[in-house]
This record gives structure tokens, sequence and C-alpha cells, in this order.
């Protein structure tokens, strides 16, 4: 792969997977797993994921007690989950994923319990050890969040 835009000619998209799948592919694991299936994906260039945000939630007892609001560090890192799953597919089963960084990032809407999120991310180049994402979480149609995510990785 180069250092450019990634080639996805005949590449369709894939079908998803399940929150079984997602724990063979990353480490994290509740309360700090923040992926909940994966609804369709292209390797090497985008994945689509859900988060299902329920008021049981261990954040939202303290974030905040009388408005509960989802933390934004904490839709980065579903966003940066969603990444990593994209990243660590069938061509890289081992690859271990750093967060690295963000970039203009924006809120534009709270995320409360019985919202979905919908996460999306997109591979836009790989440098070095490095991936770059352009990220997006929505609610239904809303942004509520966008970003550019650096990770490291390491195989």
């Amino acid at each position: 792969m180069s250092e450019s835009e990634v080639n996805i000619d005949n590449n369709p998209m894939q079908p998803g997977y399940d929150i079984k799948s997602i724990m063979e592919r990353i480490p994290h694991r509740y309360p700090f797993l923040l992926v909940d299936r994966v609804i369709e994906w292209r390797l090497n260039d985008k994945l689509i994921a859900i988060k299902n945000v329920s008021m049981n939630e261990p954040f939202f007892e303290g974030h905040f007690p009388r408005n509960p609001v989802m933390p934004g560090v904490l839709i980065m890192e579903a966003l940066a989950q969603a990444s990593a799953l994209l990243w660590v597919q069938e061509s890289n089963p081992d690859a271990l994923f750093y967060f690295a960084g963000m970039e203009n990032v924006r809120f534009k809407r709270p995320v409360v319990p019985g919202d979905q999120l919908i996460l999306e991310t997109k591979l836009k180049r790989v440098i070095r050890g490095f991936a770059k994402f352009e990220v997006k979480a929505m609610v239904g149609t809303e942004v509520a969040a966008e970003a550019e995510l650096m990770c490291a990785y390491r195989t």
C-alpha cells in the first residue's frame, strides 16, 4: 500500500460481524469495549459500526448525574476502536493498534442514553507504522462528532 489514497477498485463492501468477532479482533473488554456490532466494511478502506448507548454505561453515573451525556473522549475512543477493527482485518490479524493523536475534532451534538451511535471510519493514508483515519459518529442523520485520528500499529 502506498502513502497516497487507498485503491478500492473491485473491493466491495463486506457484511458485518457481531460482538464475538469484534472481541476476537481487538483486546478491549467491558467496560471499555465501545463497539457493539460492525454493520459493513471494505478491507483497507471503510468500516461502519454501531454503539448502543445505554443508561447502564458506568460513565453516566458521574457525567452528569441529572443530565447524562456520553463524554466526548469516549466517542473518540469508540471511533478509534472502529478504526482498529478496519485495520486489524485479514491482512493484519496480529497487529497491535495504539491511539496516537486527533486533529480537527468537532463535537456537534450531545450523545445521550437511548441513542445509537453509528461509527464511520475511512482509511486515508498509511505512512511508516502510522495510519490516518477520517471518522464520524452519527445519531440518526445528525453528526455527533467528527475528527481525523492517527493510530500507530505494530505487527
